[in-house]
């Protein structure tokens, strides 16, 4: 989390709470957020379910890798999944990545069909994937959202590495992959999850973060 508008902070934690699967925990990580609204929301948030844990950076704001790494080292689960700080999930989203789970435990990767969402709730956008695609997913971000991890081989291979900020989830599930097999991976055809597109996400436009692309390529 820094510094989201306080609205879609508040709709972010809201779509985790109003899930339909409910043996789930919310850790939230603040990277030094400046703007006053944000410590009350999360404590708030913290103090109204103990599956919400909240971890503060006040000292200075490390950046997405820093503050996920952050979750994760206290992350308790058997699976993760991320969630942007104005993403927002679909209620079913980790009923069916249970039940696919369910069905096979053997599984170690999960990913869903996304969608965006605008400043109204209106949603647009539906990206609708292939099952699993090496040579797509070498191209670009196949993954994206809603993606679920197994946590000990995301502990196995260090979590995100910093210096590639704007493509950190690539690169980490580029390691990730390098632990599982492609029968381990599995793609929900369901939309499980909503991007906000707003003024300066990469939602709407890659160019809003030119860095991204400089991080992606390498």
């Amino acid at each position: 989390v820094y510094n989201p508008q306080a609205d879609f902070l508040l709709q972010a934690i809201a779509s985790a709470k109003r899930q339909l699967y409910p043996h789930w925990e919310l850790y939230i990580a603040d990277d030094a957020s400046t703007l006053p609204h944000i410590r009350p929301i999360l404590e708030k948030a913290a103090a109204s379910d103990p599956r919400i844990h909240v971890t503060f950076h006040d000292e200075q704001n490390g950046h997405v890798s820093a503050a996920s790494n952050a979750a994760l080292s206290i992350a308790q689960g058997e699976f993760i999944t991320l969630l942007e700080h104005e993403g927002e999930l679909a209620e079913n989203a980790l009923y069916h990545a249970a039940l696919a789970l369910n069905e096979n435990p053997a599984l170690d990767l999960i990913y869903s069909d996304e969608d965006k969402i605008d400043a109204k709730g209106k949603r647009y956008g539906h990206y609708f994937k292939p099952d699993w695609s090496p040579d797509l997913f070498f191209n670009q971000n196949l993954i994206a959202h809603l993606c679920v991890y197994r946590l000990s081989l995301a502990q196995a291979i260090g979590g995100f590495l910093m210096g590639y900020e704007g493509a950190q989830q690539w690169e980490f599930t580029l390691r990730f992959l390098e632990q599982t097999k492609p029968e381990n991976i599995y793609h929900m055809p369901r939309v499980l999850y909503h991007s906000r597109a707003i003024s300066g996400s990469t939602a709407i436009s890659i160019e809003t973060k030119n860095y991204t692309a400089e991080t992606g390529w390498r």
